[in-house]
């Protein structure tokens, strides 16, 4: 997942202060006098972008009055990172605290590298909403806690939908259709740009099918992309597909779907909300026009199966500084400070109770319905290599779009998906 695109979203922001933000106020008492750790520092390993400066200096104010000890942020790269982390786990000093991505989550906690945190789900965590919390858990511990997250809407174009006749956005995956039908009937627009390797659009149609893409053969993995589950979830990305001229052997990136969008003669395309921005920036005219909304399910009452890209937070297995780690969290995943991060980065918080606070931001609001039917890829550390360009999924995705059965398809890549899922690391 590229979370640096999620981190993106806070480059629209609000800057909002964090004295304004509801929930409770972060204070674990006296569990943590001030100055209990008088002396200490805590090291937080966090990537670009996703500490914005609001959030930041008020955390760090707080966190500081309330143990005594220093808060040291240090930001780090996307690029390279996993095996940066991978090695900082192993060292006799590593940092304390550490941004891992949702889905590179298991890897480390395979590795030992991280500290069991039940006992703190236990204490704050209840009510953290279960498929955020999905990737913090490994082989049934509490890993790490999910801080923040984002996932695929619709973005449309307004003028496009009226010229259309339609008044409304769709609530059902069927209206959307028709949707899409009286664009192409009734404007001479492409009603959707949908290239045929748009892979993780089309993993959250297999999570809304709940479907897997990995199944249990003994004692290890192998491709389950033969399952009728997925079979259906395919299809529907065929229906969707064939109202598209986009290529079928391209994915998102090839070319960039927004800029194709920003051209203004595209009803809809399928994108993170941060890709509303590159649109404008490319055809600045089309702004009045943008608008989002949330990717219809079968059923009005449950939104389409979302692929959640995010962040967790863990606390290194070899810092020594455990009990401090853990006042940091406490504080930093309160209601006030998630909440903070909310609206000033415009991210889903792990709760879905604070979902109030991305009121300013439409692309969130219209992304945040969806998170509690969200999911990720596998959370096996094996499948990281089975995405490794050429990804093979693409690779049936396009064979089904070109004609062949989702089964021949299927038996095309699978020698290869088992070979990397067997690779070790």
């Amino acid at each position: 997942m590229k979370r640096k695109l999620i981190a993106a979203i806070g480059i629209a922001g609000m800057m909002v202060s964090i004295v304004a933000c509801g929930g409770d106020d972060g204070d674990s008492g006296d569990k943590a006098a001030a100055d209990g750790f008088k002396g200490e520092t805590l090291t937080v390993w966090a990537m670009d972008g996703s500490t914005p400066p609001g959030w930041t200096k008020d955390l760090t104010a707080a966190f500081e009055k309330q143990t005594g000890a220093t808060l040291k942020f240090e930001t780090q790269q996307w690029n390279g990172i996993q095996q940066k982390i991978t090695t900082a786990l192993s060292e006799e000093n590593p940092p304390d605290v550490i941004e891992v991505g949702n889905t590179q989550t298991p890897a480390y906690a395979a590795t030992g590298g991280l500290a069991d945190l039940s006992d703190l789900k236990s204490e704050i965590g209840t009510d953290w909403t279960e498929a955020l919390n999905a990737s913090s858990v490994f082989d049934g511990k509490q890993y790490a806690a999910p801080w923040y997250f984002a996932n695929r809407v619709v973005i449309y174009n307004k003028k496009v939908w009226a010229d259309a006749g339609i008044t409304d956005t769709p609530k059902t995956r069927d209206e959307f259709f028709k949707d899409l039908e009286a664009i192409e009937s009734k404007t001479d627009a492409e009603p959707i740009y949908l290239p045929g390797q748009n892979w993780y659009f089309f993993d959250g149609l297999t999570i809304g099918q709940g479907a897997d893409l990995v199944k249990k053969d003994g004692d290890k993995y192998v491709s389950n992309l033969a399952d009728p589950k997925v079979t259906a979830a395919m299809e529907i990305y065929k229906e969707y597909q064939a109202f598209s001229k986009a290529p079928k052997d391209k994915d998102e990136a090839t070319p960039q779907q927004a800029e194709v969008f920003a051209k203004g003669n595209v009803g809809a395309f399928i994108g993170m909300g941060w890709e509303a921005g590159t649109a404008i920036a490319a055809n600045k005219d089309i702004e009045k026009d943008v608008g989002y909304f949330t990717i219809p399910g079968e059923t009005a009452d449950k939104p389409e199966g979302v692929f959640l890209g995010g962040s967790n937070f863990a606390v290194a297995a070899g810092s020594k500084k455990q009990e401090l780690a853990q006042e940091f969290l406490k504080l930093a995943l309160s209601d006030k400070f998630e909440g903070a991060l909310a609206k000033e980065n415009g991210v889903i918080p792990n709760k879905e109770s604070l979902q109030s606070n991305l009121t300013a931001n439409p692309a969130a609001v219209a992304a945040a319905p969806a998170a509690a039917f969200g999911g990720t890829t596998p959370l096996i550390p094996e499948w990281a290599a089975v995405e490794n360009a050429p990804n093979p999924i693409k690779t049936y995705m396009t064979a089904v779009l070109n004609g062949k059965s989702p089964a021949e398809a299927a038996a095309q890549v699978e020698d290869e998906i088992n070979k990397r899922l067997s690779q070790t690391s």
